[in-house]
């Protein structure tokens, strides 16, 4: 499983724990249970491979985090993202821009452009261009006054 895809799964992981309120550990745990994980296939292929221990270490430090700074994230989001209140933005963008966001500020070995980029493709996949655009300015913004 590269970087990527573990990106992705991570937005997964916080727009579940999001929706259901449930933590970080509880989310992972039932993720990865043994006899959930490879049934998440059939439905999307990202499932069809385990992460590996690296990709795990990330999954787990970046959802964990992501949910620990939520109020911070979104704070953010409402900065930069003018016009919109936070409910008027979608459930996933929403939940890609918390990760980029977290990832910008607290992941050291993520640069700041490759969190924008990686955003922005995932936006590509789930959302209309509309969205993606509406990203990837919330994200610019934010990264132009506060990335490391």
């Amino acid at each position: 499983m590269t970087r990527t895809n573990a990106r992705e799964l991570v937005v997964h992981l916080i727009y579940e724990m999001n929706a259901t309120g449930i933590g970080a550990d509880e989310a992972l745990s039932l993720r990865f249970a043994e006899d959930y994980y490879p049934t998440l296939a059939e439905e999307n292929e990202l499932y069809s491979e385990k992460p590996n221990r690296k990709q795990l270490d990330y999954i787990r430090l970046t959802a964990a985090g992501a949910t620990e700074k939520r109020e911070e994230l979104d704070g953010f989001i409402r900065q930069y993202a003018i016009g919109w209140r936070l409910e008027r933005i979608s459930s996933l963008a929403r939940a890609i821009m918390e990760l980029a966001i977290y990832e910008m500020l607290y992941v050291e070995d993520v640069p700041t452009g490759v969190a924008i980029s990686e955003a922005v493709e995932l936006a590509r996949r789930y959302e209309d261009e509309d969205v993606v655009s509406f990203v990837n300015g919330v994200l610019g913004s934010f990264a132009r006054e506060n990335a490391k």
